[in-house]
């Protein structure tokens, strides 16, 4: 069998694949629970390269529905890890998204326990002080609450529930922690398909992490998607591996 004939018939038996996948799979309102709509821009891409039940990993959580980047999937029947350190938000995980692994730790570079600053808006919930202080002074809001918490390294949470083919989707928003923990973790072992990061800093004035799109940029990450709050990216190479089986293309030439 000669390699553009074994081509032809693997993109055959792909695509069909990836049509009775369409067709059973459930009919999607178009109802987003993140906070721009990135769970449907994710989705959008996500199915455009024949992903239709995501595997996700979702740091710094918040709620299982409400301001969501993995609901969305959840409803359609993806699966993954939830991670919330607010004893008090972790409870619905349990609650509504049990077919998930529900963790109520914090994500670092390593292993330890680390002060959780609880804010009156759970959404301002932080690790760090200084965000905390800021949040108080420029933005008046309230700590109401600090509890220690234990913090697992990203490269063990990724390790331990990671399927064989990794994460599609790592969803972070960790309110000050989201570079270092981008930084942490080990791009050879763990790279997920896509990234989606909040990259405005809310306690310096709505200020952009140009940082961390430079760094996920030099990990062979481009910009897919970008909400002003949170910018999505794709792992260059298996965008272009992907599209090209949809399509039956070459994987070179621009994304």
């Amino acid at each position: 069998m000669t390699n553009r004939l074994r081509d032809l018939l693997r993109n055959f038996v792909h695509r069909g694949r990836l049509l009775w996948h369409a067709l059973h799979a459930p009919v999607l309102a178009r109802q987003s629970f993140s906070q721009c709509g990135e769970d449907l821009i994710l989705l959008f891409a996500l199915q455009s390269l024949g992903i239709f039940r995501p595997r996700y990993l979702d740091i710094g959580a918040h709620h299982p529905m409400r301001l969501s980047n993995s609901a969305l999937f959840y409803q359609l029947g993806g699966r993954g890890v939830n991670v919330e350190p607010n004893p008090l938000l972790f409870r619905e995980f349990i609650r509504r998204r049990s077919g998930d692994v529900n963790l109520n730790v914090g994500v670092g570079s390593s292993q330890g326990m680390l002060d959780f600053y609880i804010m009156d808006n759970p959404e301002l919930s932080t690790f760090s002080r200084d965000i905390a202080d800021s949040y108080v002074h420029h933005q008046g809001a309230r700590i109401r609450d600090v509890v220690p918490v234990s913090v697992s390294p990203v490269n063990e949470i990724l390790d331990r529930y990671g399927t064989a083919g990794g994460f599609d989707v790592l969803s972070l928003d960790v309110e000050g922690l989201d570079e270092e923990i981008l930084r942490a973790i080990d791009y050879e072992r763990f790279a997920p398909l896509a990234f989606c990061v909040e990259t405005v800093d809310f306690a310096s004035g709505e200020k952009r992490l140009a940082a961390i799109a430079e760094f996920l940029i030099s990990r062979g990450y481009f910009i897919y998607a970008d909400t002003y709050i949170n910018t999505i990216f794709f792992h260059q190479s298996r965008f272009r591996k992907l599209r090209s089986l949809m399509t039956g293309t070459s994987t070179t030439g621009p994304v």
